[in-house]
């Protein structure tokens, strides 16, 4: 068993010194370290050897196979990764790239639509405010003016982290991003540098929706609050219909509509006639709501509403971006397809 082993050994390597292509060399390792080897009929072989010689038999086994392996390594590397001269030329990695396409990315839709309305409401004075996604029930429930009966506050409609039949603050992730307003206000009358306040916030919102056309678990929004003295219905309007036609362009069809929300008072509406289809004709979509800033919200967040108003609004920023740009199914937004996305 020794000689034979010291025959592979020394035919191995003198047939491995004469090959100059990788092909040869894939053949060689699969003859003399592949399962078919006579190295791998010599381990089945062991069996046979008397007991007293197996330890050598072993250890002489494993010299031959770890050498066999570390020659063939050797001449892997000698050939290189484009094989030897038969190869051709070898690559410099170290050369700049050629280029098969010169197509650049860029930002997804939805973050172009957010950084254009941010631009549009920029340039009315609004100041751009962020919070967290991972909201407490005060600022997304209570100080919102939603009280505890409210079906609003449903596991139905809320993605609950906490349980909230079991604790008394439960944390959720933010249904709206209605709770930035209320933070904002917050922190002015504890730093002192507010009211007045003008800010939207943009951001993620989540509620358990069934997905459909127009609807998603996860979406954007983006919010906008004023808080002045004097503030009216006449300001909100303004705001409202100069934004569409900042953006959308004059000629855009723009309705109120009265509404109800418990944070807002009065509340409406606010809806666009919106092309989604070439083949179909306009028609209204609502874009969000607004109103004004329920008194009960100004004083829970220590600001006194005999001194100071306000109105708020709130879009879905899918919506807009279907309506500017004529996309008839929110779920193409998420579906990342390039041939969808190389249109916009």
């Amino acid at each position: 068993m020794l000689d034979q082993l010291n025959h592979i050994e020394q035919t191995g390597l003198a047939e491995l010194a004469t090959l100059a292509d990788p092909a040869a060399l894939d053949a060689w390792k699969s003859s003399y370290l592949g399962n078919k080897s006579p190295l791998k009929a010599a381990l089945a072989g062991l069996k046979d050897v008397p007991k007293d010689a197996k330890p050598a038999v072993g250890k002489r086994m494993n010299e031959v196979k770890q050498a066999l392996e570390a020659a063939y390594e050797s001449r892997r590397s000698a050939l290189g990764a484009g094989g030897g001269a038969a190869a051709g030329p070898r690559l410099d990695m170290t050369e700049p790239g050629l280029l098969e396409s010169h197509a650049l990315g860029r930002r997804h839709i939805i973050m172009r639509v957010r950084a254009e309305l941010v631009e549009v409401f920029a340039r009315m004075g609004f100041e751009v405010a962020q919070g967290p996604e991972l909201e407490d029930d005060e600022h997304n429930f209570i100080k919102l003016n939603i009280p505890p009966e409210h079906p609003a506050r449903e596991p139905i409609d809320n993605f609950y982290v906490d349980n909230p039949g079991a604790v008394g603050q439960p944390r959720m992730m933010r249904s709206q991003t209605s709770t930035v307003q209320i933070r904002v206000m917050e922190d002015a009358v504890a730093k002192g540098w507010g009211p007045p306040i003008k800010i939207v916030s943009p951001g993620r919102v989540y509620r358990p929706d069934t997905v459909d056309a127009t609807h998603s678990f996860m979406f954007h929004q983006i919010e906008g609050l004023y808080i002045d003295r004097a503030v009216t219905m006449a300001d909100l309007k303004t705001t409202l219909f100069q934004f569409a036609r900042a953006y959308f362009g004059k000629d855009a069809e723009i309705r109120l509509r009265p509404s109800f929300f418990p944070f807002t008072e009065p509340s409406a509406e606010f809806d666009m006639k919106i092309k989604l289809r070439p083949d179909e004709p306009a028609r209204w979509v609502e874009l969000g709501g607004c109103g004004m800033v329920d008194p009960a919200v100004l004083t829970g967040c220590g600001i006194d509403p005999e001194v100071w108003t306000g109105f708020a609004f709130g879009f879905g920023i899918e919506r807009i971006a279907m309506g500017r740009y004529g996309i008839p199914d929110i779920r193409m937004l998420f579906e990342n397809d390039v041939r969808f996305l190389e249109q916009l």
